[in-house]
């Protein structure tokens, strides 16, 4: 076996990650040299002022030549440098801003009503979500996510990641007061596995979940250190085995001792490489509504090429495993290996309104319940009827 596919390479093990090892990594100086075009560094985070650069992003060649070196850099911040920058006044109409804000606040009232838009990832009553904010705010005022979408420093962000053919979806937050600090973790895609499943992709699938993922997320209020925004450790996004250490006492406790957090104003814009270690911070304030539209934004690239009903396939599918299990013409093992070519294994996309995380961050998956299925031998029926209602929770 060639050197470069041993086990100890191809594979991350849990039991070898050492907090030092984060330690000697997270030490990286954040240069300002290394970020020609930031206006300042704070704390390790390049801060970008983003009045003075439209100035000299028009459509000119000189124009064009800049913005494509702007691209470049950031993209290197999230590559190889600290993983975060900050685009202060991203937003230069804030009229737009308080409009959205408005919209966004009256979705979250709607919800409250119809009881939905709870945080599956905070305790109740601590904050106030809207999933799927973007199709929400197009369908109910189009012109308005025209406006607020229409925005150059936001596009230009997300094509120096994932290039022009991105995918925005967006997830409005607002931790109320008393509001209380997330764990450190990682995000989408392998930051919504456990630690235990994230082990079971190999190593290159760790380098390469980063990359198909750009987080963001627009200050809709004013943002002070006492309103708890958004803790972040930089350089952790290149510690390769980060995916395996959520929740991790010993690593929760350097992220508490090194992190840092940066006040935001209303209209500004913050990204990182999801890789990066962070956590939503302890609203320690008695009156602000710590509102932030979450961005999350994938690569084109992350799509079969063929479409293929698979609701159909597993209905078919079903009683065939079920009988062959049954008459032992086929092993557990072979079951499993039919079941992933067939089922789908990601509970994603879905709607997270009428799809929560069951005992976790993500929902039940198709496979999953095939499987759950076959186990507690549920008659075809009952199969076709769960996996009917699993796909139509999934809907918009």
């Amino acid at each position: 076996m060639p050197e470069s596919l041993q086990p100890d390479t191809c594979w991350l093990d849990p039991d070898q990650c050492q907090v030092g090892d984060l330690a000697c990594i997270v030490q990286t100086p954040t240069r300002l040299e290394d970020c020609p075009s930031a206006t300042s560094i704070l704390k390790g985070v390049p801060v970008y002022d983003c009045t003075r650069l439209r100035a000299g992003l028009d459509a000119s060649a000189t124009g064009m030549a800049q913005r494509r070196a702007l691209m470049a850099e950031w993209a290197s911040v999230w590559e190889s440098g600290p993983g975060v920058l900050v685009l202060q006044g991203m937003f230069d109409n804030l009229d737009v801003i308080d409009a959205a804000t408005a919209a966004f606040q009256a979705l979250i009232d709607q919800g409250r009503k119809s009881g939905s838009g709870a945080d599956h990832f905070a305790k109740p009553g601590a904050n106030d979500r809207v999933w799927n904010a973007l199709e929400k705010l197009c369908l109910s005022e189009p012109q308005l996510f025209a406006a607020y979408y229409g925005n150059g420093m936001l596009a230009m962000a997300c094509e120096a990641w994932l290039g022009p053919a991105y995918q925005i979806t967006s997830q409005v937050n607002c931790v109320n007061p008393g509001g209380e600090a997330q764990m450190a973790h990682r995000d989408y895609h392998l930051g919504f596995y456990t630690g235990a499943s994230a082990a079971r992709f190999p190593a290159h699938v760790h380098r390469l979940s980063p990359l198909l993922t750009l987080q963001g997320a627009v200050a809709q209020v004013d943002m002070p250190l006492q309103s708890g925004p958004t803790l972040y450790l930089p350089h952790s996004h290149k510690y390769l085995p980060g995916y395996l250490v959520a929740g991790h006492p010993d690593f929760q406790a350097f992220f508490d001792t090194n992190h840092v957090q940066l006040p935001l104003n209303k209209g500004d814009g913050i990204f990182f490489n999801p890789a990066l270690m962070h956590a939503a911070g302890h609203n320690r304030s008695t009156d602000i509504r710590r509102m932030a539209n979450l961005l999350q934004v994938s690569s084109a690239f992350g799509r079969c090429m063929e479409s293929v009903d698979r609701v159909r396939m597993s209905q078919a599918l079903y009683p065939v495993l079920q009988t062959m299990q049954q008459q032992g013409s086929l092993s557990d093992e072979q079951v499993n290996c039919a079941i992933a070519a067939c089922a789908e294994g990601y509970a994603f996309p879905t709607n997270l309104d009428r799809d929560p995380p069951l005992g976790g961050l993500a929902p039940e998956s198709q496979q999953a319940l095939m499987k759950r299925a076959l186990k507690d031998q549920w008659p075809g029926s009952g199969f076709n009827e769960a996996l009917q209602t699993q796909a139509v929770k999934k809907l918009t």
